[in-house]
């Protein structure tokens, strides 16, 4: 065999491995890494369905249209994440098998394309190529296998997700409402009963954080009904904590400190997987998406509902401020990545309130006057 030959061949052996090596340490990285870790490899195919999803739900259809569409977007890209690792390992075999000297390089594919999908249709008498079939069919089985398990593991996520943001709507109706949540609380239970939603929401906030870096898909599935969100369920428990320490007369809870804090940590752990730019140490006179006017149409509800507010209306909405500057930027990048519906904030405040879309029909956010 002439020297340039051997040396095609040995660097053609040597770039078919990395690209295996490479391609299953992306699969690790997805599948069994138990942290955050934004793979290179993977991210492409991600950002290419995105955007084809985005063409087919384009912003000028109807939500609900839209939101069919999208929610097929995370499912889709899994298998086709999946297919994708098969087919580079395909090739990086499919180089190493040239290189031993199996045939031509169609021949190669063939003999790569049995083996890692475990058919055994092609076989080679070249050394050492018996053992390459099966190192691939075992990672071809392997890639398989892991998708499998990562399954459940999503859909437990989910599931405990989807649990409190479903409880939600029971509490502060559709979209979730800080001013419907703190009246309901105020006529049914007292607002002292508000201490143990703290706690819970500080742990959903805690696995939240956790799960939707590690288990990134999980950012992009959509709610079983397609007026909630986790993303405006988030915004509504910390708008809530936030009025309630900014305006409302309660001796002070520490827990819903916890809870703004535990919450505008995950969104920000969220945040910066995807590469959202925000402020890490705004000011409290920073501007944000919620004006005063909108803060004084919520104070003005609260006030006729009858929940006991502080006297000071000026320091009241610097204080909500001061808190809504540590969440609000990555709050709205996280809305818009993920396709939100209007949260309660876009919302009339008191009078009623209808879409063109019927089956989003809804009051608004006026004062709940039943259970």
């Amino acid at each position: 065999m002439p020297a340039i030959e051997l040396v095609v061949r040995i660097l053609a052996f040597a770039i078919g491995a990395a690209l295996v090596v490479r391609t299953m340490l992306s699969a690790i990285r997805a599948f069994v890494l138990p942290r955050a870790s934004n793979d290179t490899l993977a991210r492409p195919v991600f950002r290419v369905s995105r955007r084809l999803f985005d063409l087919a739900a384009a912003p000028g259809r109807p939500y609900l249209f839209r939101d069919r569409i999208l929610a097929y977007y995370a499912p889709v890209t899994l298998i086709v994440v999946l297919i994708y690792w098969i087919v580079l390992v395909a090739l990086g075999y499919s180089a190493m098998f040239w290189a031993i000297g199996v045939g031509t390089m169609a021949e190669a594919v063939n003999l790569s394309g049995s083996s890692v999908l475990t058919l055994g249709f092609a076989s080679s008498v070249v050394p050492g190529a018996s053992l390459l079939a099966f190192s691939e069919a075992t990672l071809g089985l392997i890639l398989i296998a892991l998708l499998i398990a990562y399954l459940p593991t999503i859909y437990g996520a989910f599931s405990r997700r989807e649990l409190l943001v479903d409880l939600l709507e029971v509490r502060a109706d559709t979209p979730p409402s800080a001013v419907v949540l703190l009246t309901r609380f105020e006529r049914l239970r007292g607002l002292a009963a508000l201490h143990e939603m703290w706690e819970r929401w500080e742990q959903w906030f805690s696995e939240l954080g956790e799960t939707h870096t590690a288990l990134p898909v999980l950012v992009f599935y959509r709610s079983p009904k397609p007026e909630h969100s986790w993303v405006n369920a988030a915004g509504a428990i910390m708008d809530t904590a936030a009025l309630a320490r900014s305006a409302l007369d309660l001796p002070v809870d520490v827990q819903a400190d916890l809870t703004i804090r535990a919450g505008y940590l995950a969104l920000r752990r969220i945040a910066e997987f995807f590469n959202v730019r925000y402020d890490l140490n705004p000011r409290q006179t920073d501007p944000t998406s919620i004006t005063r006017e909108r803060f004084d149409e919520v104070i003005a509800v609260l006030e006729s509902a009858g929940v006991p507010l502080k006297p000071d209306r000026d320091q009241a909405w610097r204080d909500f401020n001061g808190w809504r500057v540590n969440y609000d930027t990555v709050l709205v990048a996280l809305a818009r990545m993920t396709m939100a519906p209007p949260s309660w904030w876009d919302r009339p405040m008191v009078s009623a309130y209808a879409t063109d879309e019927p089956e989003l029909r809804d009051i608004g956010v006026s004062i709940p006057t039943d259970v």
